[in-house]
């Protein structure tokens, strides 16, 4: 399974940015994914997730500003990311594990992730 992420750019502060994930060598949609993001100097987070069925969880940071969904017949997941501010700017991965239990509970655990993009840079100025 191969992850490839895009759409990273950079942008002013309040504005929006869509980051997409495809994922390839995958022959079901029956996966969990999210997307992390990592500062200079600062640990990976787990800005937000979504179930095979279409279940999300976000992060406190991003809440009401970041939206996942995702395509299943394309294997992919975005991240709509409106009203940005300049502590969003990180690296931004997506990751995908095969549907585990509990994974309301554990879908921040950077751990439990099988696969990973190789991330996409997002700036925002002020």
């Amino acid at each position: 399974v191969q992850l490839q992420a895009s759409g990273g750019g950079l942008v002013q502060a309040g504005g929006s940015l869509r980051l997409s994930c495809a994922a390839s060598g995958i022959t079901d949609s029956n996966s969990d994914m999210a997307w992390f993001r990592q500062a200079p100097g600062k640990e990976r987070e787990c800005v937000a997730a979504i179930t095979w069925s279409g279940s999300t969880y976000y992060s406190d940071s991003v809440k009401g500003r970041f939206t996942i969904s995702r395509d299943n017949a394309k294997n992919s997941v975005y991240l709509q990311m409106n009203s940005l501010k300049p502590e969003d700017t990180a690296v931004y991965y997506c990751a995908l594990v095969r549907s585990v239990s509990q994974y309301s509970v554990i879908w921040q655990d950077s751990s439990l992730y099988d696969y990973w993009g190789q991330g996409t840079q997002v700036t925002v100025s002020s």
